[in-house]
């Protein structure tokens, strides 16, 4: 188990980026079909899906992209899909539980190694120490 833990902040990155991709291209689809940005709750949500989903691929802010990110989906399932039925699987809402779910995990977690936000928090080399 020690070789995973070693690789632990690598496997988070590849998690962030892959799941911000495929929220970035969930939102580059509502805005194909002609989502109106002004309507209520899509329009709000589809660019939460394109600037959250974004920022958390590239690792800047992260915490909060993942954490708005991570409402918005709960938002989805319980207003839009939960109504319908009792479980994700009946009433079309898993894939808004994964996310509101994953998100909620990077929220905690942050936004591991190859990220901006790690390079903001990395120490400063000063020029005279260079």
């Amino acid at each position: 188990m020690e070789f995973l833990e070693q690789r632990r902040e690598h496997a988070l990155a590849l998690f962030r980026i892959i799941i911000g991709l495929l929220f970035v291209f969930h939102g580059v689809q509502k805005l194909s079909k002609g989502v109106d940005l002004l309507s209520w709750p899509s329009g709000p949500v589809a660019l939460i899906e394109l600037i959250g989903g974004g920022l958390i691929v590239i690792g800047l802010w992260t915490r909060w992209a993942a954490l708005l990110s991570s409402g918005a989906m709960a938002y989805a399932y319980f207003v839009v899909h939960q109504p319908k039925a009792l479980l994700p699987i009946e009433n079309g809402g898993e894939l808004a539980a994964i996310y509101s779910w994953a998100f909620l995990l990077l929220a905690f977690t942050g936004a591991g190694a190859w990220s901006i936000d790690a390079l903001r928090k990395a120490p400063k080399k000063s020029l005279a120490s260079a």
